[in-house]
């Protein structure tokens, strides 16, 4: 079996990756080890940006229907993070378990034309400067380019001889999805006490997932959580434990910090858990990895297409592991704040927190950090959601999975690599979206023609659709 690209793991980074490749016409294969599809996942919370790269997909709007909307952090007692502010369509954290996100992006990928494989199980990997050559148990594929979202035990990334440097953070974290007999007033309750935390946050359909630790009680990851363990941390971080009533999964786990030094060796490269994992405060695991696939897909399908300018595939490299490496730094930091044991210590974070963020500018740093909306890449800003003539937005414009260039001005000759779109306010200046949602130019629209084969390479003949 050959296919043009291979991608190992078919969580939430695999399955947006392989929907955007299918829409670009490249032929894609998905490989996922598990034979079915499972409801119980860790991830639950849905950020500004990623539902941005959603929209983007036309899938944030079926996202948000059952998720609840969290608009005003609680950090640590008088520590609050008001997102209200951020400057997008979508000021709030979802909470929304993570299979519905799965779901959603598997319906768009299969449709597109992506084909999944489940019970294939990746035993090694080699490759020459042509393929990639893939071991199964049962049989033996060719790829012309392989991507990795095979998570934190990756078999690609220790294919490639790749280390994956760092150390463990927290041991013996306790996860839970629970009835509650008396849920709490905030929508997300997370609170810490020096030697214990939990958070309790809403599916929306009845049930609570409860991420607790307990630095009394410190035991190897398969010693089984029970309600009891639940109830105790919960009442003696909250002073309630809710009315813990039954529970429909529960589970323990470590977590580390690591990451791998390169994202891409030669044909392969890694996304997601596979390329980093940290700590889970803040809830960017899931959010970093689906950003990650939207900057690679439509670099990796120019390159395909063969009109890829030179350098854009190493670009991959150079704009996500800055990112990956400030996630690292920026959920440590939360972790180690709320793992604090001094109640002179916490008393001090507490005060020093609360009046940090009584300052704008600190706000801002802190709700695009933790959002993702404040990120962009070095001459590559995030681009705003502006509204195009006709009513429709830029980000509708960027599900044609196509670079999109704004300006009141017509432009051809560059076929299916561009959308013209036309903004509904006056200007004089044109703009080029990359397909992920960022920048890629800005100017006067009488220098857009000179600019664009920077990023699209030459013309060919053909129009571009409109906006």
């Amino acid at each position: 079996m050959h296919t043009t690209v291979a991608i190992i793991g078919a969580g939430p980074t695999g399955l947006l990756l392989a929907g955007d490749l299918a829409l670009a016409g490249i032929p894609v294969t998905l490989f996922e080890r598990r034979s079915e599809t499972s409801n119980l996942t860790r991830a639950f919370g849905v950020h500004a940006r990623t539902l941005e790269m959603l929209d983007a997909r036309g899938l944030a709007d079926e996202i948000l229907t059952g998720g609840a909307r969290v608009e005003r952090l609680r950090l640590f007692d008088r520590i609050r993070l008001d997102l209200t502010g951020l400057p997008t369509r979508y000021p709030f954290l979802l909470i929304t378990p993570q299979y519905r996100i799965e779901a959603a992006l598997e319906r768009r990928a299969l449709a597109a034309g992506a084909r999944i494989e489940r019970g294939a199980s990746l035993g090694a990997l080699r490759q020459d400067e042509e393929r990639v050559v893939l071991e199964f148990d049962d049989r033996t594929v060719t790829a012309d380019w392989v991507v990795g979202t095979d998570g934190a035990h990756s078999t690609v990334r220790r294919s490639l001889g790749l280390p994956f440097p760092g150390r463990a953070v927290l041991t013996s974290i306790m996860l839970a999805d629970v009835r509650l007999a008396t849920p709490p007033e905030d929508v997300l309750a997370v609170n810490a006490v020096g030697d214990a935390f939990a958070m309790v946050a809403p599916f929306g359909d009845g049930w609570y997932r409860i991420f607790a630790w307990d630095r009394r009680h410190q035991v190897s990851d398969d010693v089984p959580v029970t309600l009891d363990e639940m109830r105790a941390v919960t009442r003696r971080v909250h002073g309630t434990d809710f009315g813990i009533t039954e529970a429909r999964w529960l589970s323990r786990f470590h977590s580390d910090e690591r990451q791998a030094p390169r994202y891409r060796v030669g044909r392969v490269f890694l996304a997601g858990d596979a390329a980093h994992v940290h700590s889970p405060a803040g809830g960017q695991g899931m959010n970093t990895g689906l950003q990650d696939a939207a900057n690679l897909s439509w670099k990796l399908a120019a390159t395909i297409h063969g009109w890829a300018p030179a350098g854009l595939l190493d670009s991959y490299q150079s704009e996500r592991h800055p990112v990956g490496e400030l996630v690292l730094r920026s959920s440590g930091a939360l972790i180690r704040m709320a793992m604090m044991r001094s109640v002179v210590a916490r008393g001090l974070r507490n005060g020093v927190g609360a009046a940090l963020l009584a300052l704008p500018p600190v706000v801002r740093r802190a709700t695009g950090v933790v959002s993702g909306i404040g990120i962009g890449y070095p001459g590559a800003p995030r681009a705003a959601d502006v509204t195009l003539r006709g009513g429709s937005r830029l980000y509708q414009a960027l599900r044609s999975g196509r670079h999109v260039l704004v300006t009141p001005e017509p432009l051809v000759g560059y076929g299916e690599r561009l959308l013209v779109a036309v903004p509904e306010a006056d200007t004089t200046e044109a703009v080029l979206i990359r397909p992920d949602g960022y920048v890629a130019w800005r100017g006067p629209v009488a220098d857009a023609a000179a600019a664009l084969p920077a990023f699209l390479g030459p013309t060919q003949a053909g129009h571009p659709a409109r906006g």
